[in-house]
């Protein structure tokens, strides 16, 4: 279907309330079970468990912050339109993919869903070759179908699944719908008509997609987690799984962020490097301790802050802090978790608190913090007592150097916070770059080169054409012998630098000398202009120069929907900031909602990307362009929030 490029509208962001539910048509859809139990672990109640792990498989179906848009293509030999929506999203570290395509009322997803999620739809087989022509539109023919009879029961007609090589079994490469009931099939061979019709596949132009205009990713080599005939239960087994990284942790006080990788020995979870401090609660104990597990972990959070940022100005926070930053900051990757049965248990509703505003009024009344309620009932947290004697002598307990399944909902997790939510795969932090403006000579100022052995094809900074053109004044003796400081025009000079074009050149031809440093002066601005930005130890031969003059970023405050702020941000990929990683920053570091699209009137072809934050961001834009090395010179403010004069 997405053989030729789809119009896609502009992309907007999903509400939260929106991204549930179409997360839980998902479910619904696909069949996604929901367990009541985690390992061994006996709740009060399945609606505990079930809320956390419900909350775990909408993020990992449809991720936070997701966007989405309509689009247009054609389909079929008679090319007949086709409507539809695409929902795009980033996992963490990630590029933004689309992840499902709704046609109708079906949601199809894309094979980068397929990759993260294992057996949220039947997996079928077929040999390379055939996947080949699979790649180029062709439907699947019943004779194709490997690996069966039997055929996973859920390969009904009408139902979505997924096809895979038997090179690669493991890996989905193309995404269809059956066109016949395949589970019931007793025998292939032979067997004539078409089995699945191909609505998207490994190579298309939905796989394609990026907000950066890059190239579609790589199809991995092997997959944990697809089976042959396993059922859709597979994706919420392997969150019943908790992966630990033995790597050596940078701050030295506990892991990184959520993952759910598969493990195939649960003995893994005993092997993990911990961080020095006391001891963390054994799972037995975390059901009767959730109040004093989710303040523990508030006052670790704000601990690690205080410890890893003390020449940052409120430890590397900005208030005012919205209650679910405050959640998914400050407490949840602090959370003393080990196994994922504790992470079924530790869930702030499952306190007498209830939600996270009544946990703030909370710690505001034990005069931890100071906060403010909003309308819609929303509390912000408008500072915090980093010099309490609870907090300063706070002494750190043992977190996984990875978080456990669960943490998006509630279910915690140990781990390193996010202390500027830099994405480690942004290389553009703690860069050095250098704005370089040369001039390349006009061909009428050739000889003035050719006399100081200097090409007028190269390029110069104004510094390097000083002398060049002093050497040319001096060996032809154009300066003045009763004044040191006035060069007298030669035929060169005269037709060359003083060629009518200001209301000056009249008169300095009329006289026939001209000032030194004002015939220098001429002489740069009859050159074209060009400029390079030098990124760390780059020199002026490795980057290509590019014409005109450099360019600078844009910082534009606009009112939206009446009253509300958003900031924009353009021009970032001139200076080698690429702009995924960087709204992901600005969301936890601005505790808003973030988006990245294409600019408006930008080329198809090398589009420029547009950050966009919700809120008057300003301040927080430029300090982040400030730690990727942008002198603040080069950028631009617009504010188009202020009234118009009249």
């Amino acid at each position: 279907m997405f053989k030729k490029k789809p119009n896609i509208k502009p992309l907007s962001p999903l509400r939260s309330s929106d991204r549930r539910k179409i997360a839980d048509q998902i479910i619904a859809d696909l069949g996604v079970t929901i367990p009541s139990e985690e390992d061994g672990a006996k709740p009060k109640n399945d609606n505990d468990v079930a809320a956390v792990n419900i909350g775990v498989i909408r993020n990992t179906l449809l991720p936070e912050n997701s966007l989405s848009a309509r689009f247009t293509t054609t389909a079929g030999k008679d090319l007949k339109q086709v409507s539809g929506t695409v929902y795009v999203g980033a996992h963490p570290g990630e590029e933004q993919r689309v992840l499902w395509i709704k046609l109708e009322e079906r949601l199809i997803p894309t094979v980068y869903t397929l990759w993260r999620n294992p057996m949220i739809v039947p997996l079928l087989h077929t040999p390379d070759v055939v996947l080949q022509k699979l790649r180029g539109g062709a439907d699947l023919m019943t004779p194709g179908l490997a690996r069966g009879p039997p055929f996973p029961p859920k390969a009904t007609q009408g139902s979505v699944v997924a096809i895979a090589s038997l090179e690669r079994p493991s890996v989905p490469m193309v995404v269809g719908t059956c066109e016949i009931d395949v589970a019931s099939l007793q025998e292939v061979r032979g067997a004539k008509g078409h089995a699945v019709r191909g609505e998207h596949w490994y190579g298309d132009e939905i796989w394609a997609w990026s907000a950066g205009g890059g190239a579609g990713s790589q199809a991995p080599m092997e997959l944990q987690g697809w089976e042959v005939n396993a059922s859709v239960s597979g994706l919420t087994e392997r969150m019943d799984s908790v992966a630990m990284d033995e790597s050596d942790d940078e701050s030295g006080q506990g892991g990184v962020s959520i993952r759910r990788d598969v493990i195939e020995d649960p003995k893994t979870l005993e092997r993990n490097n911990f961080v020095e401090g006391e001891e963390g609660k054994p799972y037995e104990e975390v059901e009767e301790n959730q109040k004093e597990f989710s303040t523990k972990a508030f006052l670790y959070g704000v601990y690690h802050f205080r410890s890893t940022n003390k020449s940052e100005q409120h430890h590397g926070l900005k208030f005012p802090v919205n209650q679910s930053a405050v959640i998914s900051n400050l407490v949840l990757p602090f959370l003393p978790i080990t196994t994922s049965a504790q992470a079924a248990s530790l869930n702030i509703k499952k306190t007498s608190w209830k939600n996270a505003r009544k946990f703030i009024k909370a710690l505001e009344k034990a005069r931890l913090l100071k906060s403010k309620d909003r309308d819609g009932g929303e509390c912000v947290v408008l500072d915090i007592d980093f010099e309490d004697p609870t907090i300063t002598g706070f002494v750190p307990y043992k977190l996984p150097k990875k978080d456990t399944t669960g943490a998006e909902s509630g279910g915690g997790g140990g781990g390193k916070a996010v202390t500027a939510g830099i994405s480690p795969s942004d290389d553009s932090v703690g860069q050095k770059l250098k704005k370089v403006e040369l001039y390349r000579p006009k061909e009428q100022l050739a000889p003035i080169f050719a006399d100081a052995n200097a090409s007028h094809h190269a390029f110069y900074l104004p510094t390097e054409l000083r002398p060049i053109i002093t050497s040319y004044i001096e060996s032809e003796k154009l300066i003045s012998d009763t004044n040191k400081k006035l060069v007298h025009l030669d035929p060169i000079l005269a037709n060359a630098v003083f060629d009518g074009s200001t209301a000056l050149d009249s008169e300095v031809l009329a006289k026939g000398s001209v000032p030194r440093d004002a015939l220098i002066d001429r002489i740069l601005k009859s050159c074209s202009p060009f400029w390079v930005i030098l990124r760390n130890d780059a020199s002026r031969d490795q980057v290509k120069a590019n014409p005109g003059h450099a360019p600078k970023i844009y910082i534009t405050l606009e009112t939206r929907s009446g009253n509300k702020t958003v900031t924009k941000l353009s021009g970032i990929e001139t200076f080698y900031i690429p702009p995924q990683p960087l709204a992901d920053e600005l969301q936890k570091s601005c505790a808003s909602s973030t988006s990245v699209n294409q600019l408006a009137g930008s080329s198809q072809k090398k589009p420029v990307m547009e950050v966009m934050v919700q809120g008057p961001q300003k301040d927080a834009v430029i300090k982040a362009l400030e730690r990727r090395g942008v002198n603040r010179q080069w950028v631009e403010v617009i504010d188009k929030t202020k009234g118009k004069k009249k």
